[in-house]
């Protein structure tokens, strides 16, 4: 009996046994679910039990391609390589690294190399151009080159025709993808990959609604298809970038679908890093700060985490963290690691922390690198007016509103500013001193050509303090002060009639229209000899703001001769 026992309990696990086995199929499904760690852990153990088999090593180091540990898979790379020299995939491997590294001549003499050693598989010539695909390059058309190599031997491969339809997505030409992951679907119907990428299409044309469905068709295929998840997240994401009206209820759905991604996908350090990747998207600082410290707690071997410290620190106020974050992401990193964005928020970080010349480095590098950051002009600008460094200010202001498209009417007005105080410190600085710098009146036609921009935008609905800064101009350019013009008069009354329609209440506006009544009174006292008319003016200027030191020493002066004339 003990013996049948044994038999019989042998003969189920047998059974069983294969049941547990892991296959090179089921790793390349859970890397196509992007369950990363669960994929390294079976490919590990199929290279234990069978050593000699390349693909096994290309995939895992291929895994390590996608979660950007570049060294890691060039080892991996070159194992399968010294298992089997004659391996086309891992000479693949070992081109995708060096392409990473940005060495041409290696990455082409390896993929050179695998296609050689390929014959009439289309493995290799698809992983080839995949790895065109990682990241943007001029030698994109390169992958579709590629592919026709396979054309022969890849028609029945629906992987083949995936790539295909990802290399027309990547060059705009949806028309082509669509009709490559068509092909792919008919292949194999029950793929949830292929809803994705067709989804992929429609909401790259905004046309959200049918993006959706064809996420959530992959869903019906396969419910715990975890990219499915962070498309729908994404796609939520740009819906409520394009439509505000829709904005809050998306980026919180969308932050849903993604934490559902990351259950599905082992949340590993990288599916964590890819959220925090989704949240400086969405904007959620506060989200992505505690993303990055709990990443910081488990797992601190991938600098990347200090990027996303560096950045949340900035928005969230936290500057001194936030520099020193990012300092250690930048010192530390491969210097090929370091992107456009990461001298951007340096740069901001060491404006908030008074390092204000390194500041304005990091943030003019960061727009030579990446023209698109010209939102840095208006750090650098803000920075430079608080400073009280006025003229260098308004030409970063003039430079961001040249450059940006995002300008609004603020920053013309922050560039006239800018240039009046420049010229108004240079002009004083010069007055009664005969050894100082003569004042740059181009600095004034600038302010005055800002301002002017700004009241032909808004004449239905004229700005005050724009008439009153003109008004200031206008009278600064007066060639002689001993015999005034009046070019700022007109500025003035249309200052006066714009800021009395109903009496002032703040101090400000009464302090200036103070000014502008007692410009009237000097311009009728010392230009028309109009005694009447100044007085008049002085006194509405004292009435609105009994400190205006021009109208009291008028009136004490005309009270003097008045009561002497008695």
């Amino acid at each position: 009996m003990k013996l049948k026992t044994i038999l019989s309990l042998f003969g189920c696990l047998s059974i069983i046994a294969p049941g547990f086995a892991q296959t090179t199929a089921d790793a390349l499904k859970a890397i196509d679910a992007e369950q990363y760690q669960k994929a390294k852990a079976q490919l590990q153990q199929l290279i234990t039990t069978a050593p000699a088999k390349d693909e096994n090593y290309f995939h895992l180091g291929w895994v390590y391609v996608l979660q950007d540990y570049p060294d890691s898979a060039k080892a991996v790379f070159s194992k399968g390589i010294a298992a089997d020299p004659k391996s086309a995939l891992n000479y693949v491997g070992l081109g995708i690294v060096a392409k990473l590294d940005k060495d041409d001549a290696s990455m082409l003499s390896n993929f050179d190399k695998a296609s050689t050693l390929a014959g009439k598989d289309d493995k290799p010539y698809i992983y080839i151009a995949k790895a065109y695909l990682l990241k943007p390059d001029p030698k994109a058309d390169l992958a579709l080159n590629t592919l026709t190599k396979a054309v022969k031997f890849g028609a029945k491969d629906p992987e083949y025709f995936l790539t295909l339809g990802d290399i027309y997505h990547s060059k705009l030409d949806n028309n082509n993808a669509y009709s490559n992951y068509s092909q792919a679907q008919l292949l194999d119907p029950k793929s949830a990959r292929t809803n994705v990428v067709i989804g992929s299409l429609w909401k790259q044309a905004n046309n959200f609604e049918d993006a959706t469905q064809k996420f959530k068709d992959a869903l019906a295929i396969n419910p715990n298809y975890g990219p499915a998840y962070r498309e729908l997240a994404e796609t939520d994401l740009r819906w409520a970038l394009t439509d505000p009206k829709m904005a809050s209820v998306k980026v919180k759905e969308g932050a849903d679908y993604y934490k559902k991604y990351l259950d599905l996908t082992d949340r590993s350090a990288e599916s964590e890093m890819r959220y925090a990747d989704f949240l400086i998207q969405a904007g959620d600082y506060t989200a992505l700060e505690q993303v990055a410290n709990d990443l910081a707690k488990s797992s601190k071997s991938n600098l990347r985490i200090y990027r996303y410290l560096g950045y949340a620190g900035y928005e969230n106020k936290n500057y001194q963290a936030g520099l020193d974050a990012l300092n250690k992401f930048i010192r530390e990193a491969d210097a090929k690691r370091i992107i456009p964005r990461d001298y951007l928020y340096l740069g901001r970080l060491q404006l908030k922390t008074n390092q204000d010349s390194l500041g304005i480095l990091n943030l003019n590098k960061a727009i030579a690198l990446d023209s698109t950051f010209d939102e840095a002009y208006n750090d650098i600008a803000t920075s430079l007016y608080t400073k009280k460094k006025y003229v260098e200010a308004g030409d970063a202001y003039k430079k961001y509103i040249e450059h940006s498209h995002h300008v609004k009417l603020t920053e013309y007005f922050r560039e006239g500013m800018s240039y009046y105080y420049g010229y108004s410190n240079q002009y004083y600085n010069s007055t009664g001193n005969k050894d100082g710098v003569k004042p740059d009146s181009t600095l004034l036609a600038k302010a005055d050509s800002a301002f002017s921009y700004i009241q032909q935008k808004t004449v239905a609905k004229p700005v005050g303090d724009v008439l009153l800064y003109r008004a200031r101009i206008k009278d600064l350019e007066e060639k002689d002060r001993n015999n005034i013009e009046g070019l700022a008069k007109p500025l003035y009354e249309q200052y006066i009639a714009l800021e009395t329609v109903t009496p002032p209440t703040d101090e400000r506006t009464k302090k200036n229209l103070g000014e502008a009544y007692a410009y009237l009174g000097a311009y009728y006292d010392y230009k028309e000899k109009d005694d009447n008319k100044a007085t008049e003016n002085f006194k509405k200027a004292s009435e609105i703001y009994p400190d205006n030191k021009q109208a009291k020493a008028y009136l004490a002066k005309k009270d003097a001769s008045d009561n002497k004339g008695k």
